[in-house]
């Protein structure tokens, strides 16, 4: 919780004048309570032919077979575990901004939390879509459950990583979901108050009778802190164990130590980056430049910097294992994906996630919402590289040189691929047309203690040090929300 007492030379967290709290209700619910704006009617006809084109795709996987990928005998994983571990990954920031920085009582989470933990689910649902279409035939996913014994040995083998995964994924999805609506509840009591007719009624249902007593939000508060503190060894198990998918094995490429903290650290990378490419896009539309300000965007750029550089530190840790294991095998994989073939999807992904991270040491480009916005795609597509390059390149060549085979992907794979893009954008469009994209009751925590309009006030009473007033209007001065002209007579 804010302290009403917060030192002045913090930047703050909510920008503008006069802003009340009646204000912040009103601007965080603008967009469910009007009418969808043209920007929006685009977005979601343009991710919903995405998601449809998912569908025809998926549909034309279930009726003539896998062989409609470019899957072969030596290349058996491609572009389907590439975009599951991607969405995964992708995930892995909402959990991390949620539960990690609310333990560590980091304020500047309050904006931004509600859509990441939102992208978690939507990008989890994806990731889900990966293994149904994989399936080939859904319709038998009956027999991949431990059914009972009267149905003979049909019993999963618990020593699979792939079967890890299953449990890990699918308890992460469980608590992030339950997680993201506790967070929801006070803010649909809120809708549903300001509501009428059949929406109230809807959103009435939704609120599960939340009442706002003081009761309710010690209730609320505690089981958010429990919440939390299961969720945080999700974010470090889930992408652990999916990377234990490649580390179990005895394939040249992926038989390494190092892939459990690498994966995680490249998760929580491009779950940054995503977070910035939907909110950058959503702050402005949405006109929530008050609420998520630079100071929001600046912090999560240099949780760029840091997950790519331990990415980087990964990239040339695996080289020096390589080497140093004596290995020729392991040797020949890393220089074949340098050199190889794939030699252009190798340095396609060193350049977006080892160099271009680290232009934003650069404060001036830190600070600019284009290129913000611009390299966080950036960075994603680098972090699909990534899973392309350790996936396919480990394995189109073989031991023997006649089973070595390249890998050419089909309109399905990639038209699989781009739907399920399709699908996330669809459900995130559908999700800020019905529900708060910020979470209004956290952010209202910070009007008091942390807003410029609290830090204007104890400027304009003259008892803060001079050197502490001049050092926080130059820290204004790269925020886009904030009227300078207001400090220009102060002292």
């Amino acid at each position: 919780m804010a302290s009403h007492h917060e030192s002045i030379i913090r930047e703050p967290l909510i920008t503008g004048k006069n802003i009340t709290y009646a204000q912040i209700t009103n601007d965080v619910l603008r967009p469910v309570e009007n009418k969808p704006t043209k920007a929006w009617w685009i977005g979601f006809i343009v991710s919903s032919l995405g998601a449809c084109l998912w569908v025809f795709a998926a549909s034309w996987t279930f009726w003539f077979g896998l062989g409609e990928w470019g899957l072969n005998k030596t290349v058996g994983w491609a572009w389907d575990i590439t975009g599951f571990v991607w969405w995964v990954g992708i995930g892995h920031a909402g959990t991390l901004i949620s539960a990690v920085l609310l333990l560590f009582r980091q304020n500047w989470r309050n904006s931004i939390n509600r859509s990441a933990e939102a992208m978690t689910i939507f990008a989890v649902i994806c990731a889900a879509t990966y293994i149904v279409a994989h399936m080939g035939r859904p319709w038998l996913a009956l027999y991949c459950l431990p059914l009972p014994n009267q149905y003979g040995s049909l019993w999963v083998n618990f020593n699979s990583p792939l079967i890890w995964d299953v449990f890990a994924i699918s308890t992460y999805f469980s608590v992030s979901l339950v997680f993201w609506y506790t967070g929801l509840l006070p803010d649909i009591a809120t809708i549903r108050d300001r509501a009428t007719g059949l929406k109230q009624k809807i959103y009435s249902i939704c609120s599960f009778g939340w009442t706002g007593s003081v009761k309710t939000w010690q209730r609320f508060e505690t089981v958010s802190l429990i919440l939390a503190g299961i969720s945080t060894p999700l974010v470090l198990s889930v992408h652990t164990i999916v990377s234990m998918d490649f580390a179990t094995s005895l394939e040249p490429g992926w038989h390494t130590t190092i892939f459990p903290p690498y994966f995680v650290a490249g998760a929580i990378f491009s779950g940054f980056a995503m977070v910035q490419t939907l909110l950058l896009v959503a702050r402005k539309v949405l006109a929530l430049e008050n609420y998520i300000t630079m100071f929001h965007i600046e912090s999560m750029n240099k949780i760029i910097i840091l997950t790519g550089s331990i990415v980087g530190v990964a990239y040339i840790t695996e080289f020096f294992i390589a080497w140093y294991s004596g290995v020729e095998y392991e040797q020949y994989a890393f220089i074949n994906r340098a050199t190889g073939p794939y030699w252009w999807a190798y340095w396609s992904m060193m350049t977006c996630n080892v160099i271009s991270p680290q232009l934003f040491w650069v404060s001036k480009w830190r600070r600019s919402i284009p290129f913000s916005w611009v390299l966080s795609i950036v960075v994603n597509i680098g972090m699909w590289f990534e899973r392309f390059v350790i996936i396919v390149t480990s394995l189109h060549r073989d031991y023997i040189p006649s089973s070595w085979a390249m890998f050419y992907p089909t309109w399905v794979d990639v038209s699989i691929f781009v739907g399920s893009i399709g699908v996330f954008f669809t459900l995130f469009l559908l999700f800020i047309r019905v529900l708060p994209s910020v979470a209004m009751g956290e952010v209202k925590l910070l009007l008091k203690g942390a807003s410029e309009q609290a830090k204007k006030k104890l400027i304009d009473e003259g008892h803060l040090d001079p050197s502490h007033v001049e050092f926080y209007k130059e820290s204004l001065t790269k925020f886009d929300s904030v009227d300078m002209s207001a400090y220009e007579k102060t002292i």
